[in-house]
């Protein structure tokens, strides 16, 4: 009698099984996901970008740039503002307070400022989490208290986002895309926020520059070597130092030099930079605010989609 040996079914067994899987995987249709962006699609631009504000410097960054022919994108976070810097300064100087988020008096109008100055202004979430640690839920807070900041600030519903430390996973994309963000990276790090010096930024810039691969450039709005102008260091009313900021300064310089032209993300991308785009609204003070998460009774925003909210019954006009 021919004796089978119990392993000799075990690879067709196995290989059957296999089949069958990847047959039942083919048949069930994907979730929809966002869009993931890291590069720039017209050829000669490059869009320099600036992550985490709206913050002091801001204003010395949009003059910058305006004075040298250009534009930037500005990705904003509703609860986020820095204070590490605020301690040396009395508070007869700052310029927000330690609790102003991005409905705080003066950072408001600085970010009204920078949009009318036909900068970009995105989302960068409302709080800079980790989206890969948060649930479907959570995320829907993050985004929709963020766009919502955004229209009431501003009047826009911006398509694009750039997730926090560049982290993401499926289910972000999925989440993202219910709430029709495009996920925004880069191809450039300055690698500012995480201790680079400027002349080691610059080297980066260079670099790349020499290997024409910058198209979208990331910074931080929020470190003070990147931004142009002087920070005064005060101590009972007294300036003690006073340094300048010179990143930025030498970074259009050498992009320009190699005959980039220093666009916002949509021109180089070719798309329009927001989905709905009304003008700045009006101060609210029962719903600017600063620190309460509006429960799904009270929040004018829904979860999910923004088409509903956004229809033109709804529009500022």
């Amino acid at each position: 009698m021919l004796h089978i040996g119990r392993g000799a079914f075990a690879l067709p067994l196995a290989l059957s099984i296999a089949l069958v899987a990847a047959g039942a995987a083919a048949s069930t249709p994907k979730s929809p996901r966002a869009e993931l962006i890291s590069s720039c699609t017209v050829p000669g631009m490059v869009a320099l970008t600036f992550d985490d504000g709206p913050y002091l410097y801001e204003t010395n960054i949009s003059q910058l740039l305006l004075s040298k022919g250009a534009k930037g994108t500005f990705f904003v976070n509703g609860n986020n503002c820095k204070s590490s810097l605020l301690s040396m300064v009395p508070i007869t100087h700052q310029n927000n307070s330690k609790d102003e988020c991005i409905y705080g008096t003066k950072v408001a109008a600085r970010l009204v400022e920078t949009y009318q100055a036909g900068h970009q202004i995105c989302s960068h979430t409302w709080s800079h989490p980790d989206l890969t640690d948060l649930d479907e839920a959570d995320m829907d807070v993050e985004f929709s208290r963020n766009d919502e900041a955004l229209y009431d600030i501003l009047g826009i519903v911006t398509p694009y986002l750039r997730p926090p430390y560049g982290s993401y996973n499926t289910l972000t994309r999925m989440v993202a895309y219910n709430h029709n963000k495009t996920l925004v990276l880069w191809d450039m790090d300055s690698e500012d926020s995480i201790g680079a010096t400027v002349n080691q930024s610059v080297e980066y810039y260079k670099e790349f520059i020499a290997n024409q691969s910058v198209t979208i450039a990331l910074q931080h709005e929020t470190i003070k070597t990147t931004a142009y102008g002087h920070y005064p260091r005060i101590l009972q009313n007294t300036i003690l130092t006073s340094g300048r900021f010179e990143l930025l300064p030498q970074a259009i310089d050498l992009l320009q030099a190699a005959g980039y032209k220093l666009v916002t993300l949509a021109e180089c991308l070719d798309r329009p930079a927001y989905t709905v785009e009304d003008g700045p609204g009006q101060r609210n003070a029962s719903t600017w605010n600063c620190h309460d998460l509006p429960s799904s009774s009270s929040s004018t925003m829904p979860t999910g989609s923004l088409n509903s909210y956004y229809s033109s019954a709804t529009r500022r006009k």
